[in-house]
């Protein structure tokens, strides 16, 4: 059997492209497994159920192929992706196929010179993987720290009262008026009204 796996950082990007790539490889669409979460790590549901977990046997047998676009796709982690590598074609025995490098396929590995090379540039590429997601890592925490200098202040702006919070406070407090009226005065809407009451109340 050939099995499919795409994935994605984050809900809002779109996993299409993989899809049709995939297919266009042969891959039925409901052996295509899907995942959007982050490449640092190999926790994601659908790729688990793919190779197992210590609780759950892997959907990947002996003899299977597991496809993906590209190494990236698969992680992003060096070691990760290694202890991964070896999990998939030695201890399941599946092959694994990367549509964009077809010198990591395992499939085609026919003699010790072709495994080498493939393991050599694995290791390369994970590296390469790793590297990229540890610069886009300090570029953005660079950047943080450069809009703080400017002053740019991160985080949710801190609520601004009412002038006559106070007042309008007092007289909801006392039954004076309903809280609905409070907020049509104090101009606030209910979550940032009762807020600003726990506020005061603590």
């Amino acid at each position: 059997m050939k099995y499919g796996y795409a994935r994605v950082s984050s809900n809002d990007q779109n996993l299409d492209r993989q899809i049709e790539q995939l297919k266009a490889a042969g891959i039925d669409e409901r052996y295509i497994y899907l995942d959007k979460a982050s490449g640092k790590d190999f926790d994601r549901k659908a790729y688990n159920t793919l190779v197992g977990t210590e609780y759950t046997a892997p959907v990947l047998r002996y003899g299977d192929t597991l496809v993906v676009l590209s190494l990236d796709r698969l992680g992003r982690n060096y070691q990760a992706i290694k202890q991964q590598w070896e999990h998939i074609t030695k201890d399941i025995g599946a092959d694994i196929e990367v549509l964009d490098m077809p010198l990591l396929n395992t499939s085609d590995q026919g003699n010790l010179d072709r495994q080498f090379i493939s393991d050599l540039v694995l290791q390369i590429l994970s590296y390469v993987s790793e590297r990229e997601r540890l610069n886009i890592k300090e570029r953005q925490k660079q950047g943080i720290e450069t809009a703080k200098k400017k002053g740019t202040k991160f985080g949710r702006p801190k609520i601004k009262k009412p002038e006559n919070w106070n007042d309008i406070y007092c007289r909801w407090q006392s039954g004076e008026i309903t809280a609905v009226q409070a907020m049509r005065e104090s101009g606030l809407k209910k979550g940032t009204f009762y807020k600003l009451a726990k506020a005061i109340e603590a």
